[in-house]
């Protein structure tokens, strides 16, 4: 079994830290997550019943540390009721003119620039974690809203409240650093 191992260090770092460095964007944490994975392999590999490929079972592995990393940096609870949002809605919770969504035309390959993915992941870091955390969860992982709720130990209300203003956040963040950039 060791050097069954040995043999999927070999084959599969090289995906596992190109699927965690997409999943968590920092280079040092990609590796150390990767590295994780191996050592969790290693204690379980007697578990490994082979009903899966173990690129399949080691990416499993890989995704459940990614998850506990965000679960961890998510772990104080965000006050949503507290943030001030006065600057991007009115009284009557009407957006302020100057605040108001602009078209992002002609924009559909956006993810495939590196410049624009360096600005999204400022704009991302800049967010409270809890924030960042959630949104990470929801787009980047593909989990759903009641996973989300139990995994950082929030409310479905409290969830919805994160991601929106997380979004109103970010699309701010993306259109003062890349459009008017650009």
């Amino acid at each position: 079994m060791q050097s069954e191992l040995t043999q999927w260090v070999e084959l599969y770092t090289e995906y596992l830290y190109s699927w965690a460095y997409h999943k968590v964007s920092d280079i040092e944490l990609a590796k150390d997550i990767v590295q994780e994975t191996f050592l969790v392999a290693t204690e379980k590999i007697n578990s490994f019943k082979k009903e899966s490929s173990p690129k399949t079972w080691l990416t499993a592995i890989l995704n459940n540390k990614i998850i506990d990393y965000y679960r961890k940096k998510a772990t104080q609870p965000v006050n949503v009721d507290n943030q001030d949002f006065s600057y991007f809605f009115d009284d009557n919770g009407d957006w302020v003119n100057s605040k108001k969504p602009k078209q992002w035309n002609n924009n559909s390959n956006l993810l495939d620039d590196s410049g624009f993915q360096q600005i999204l992941k400022k704009c991302m870091d800049a967010l409270p974690d809890q924030w960042s955390a959630s949104v990470k969860l929801k787009y980047l992982m593909n989990k759903k809203g009641d996973e989300i709720c139990q995994e950082l130990n929030i409310s479905p209300s409290n969830y919805w409240q994160i991601v929106h203003r997380a979004k109103l956040q970010l699309r701010e963040c993306i259109e003062n650093k890349w459009f008017k950039a650009n």
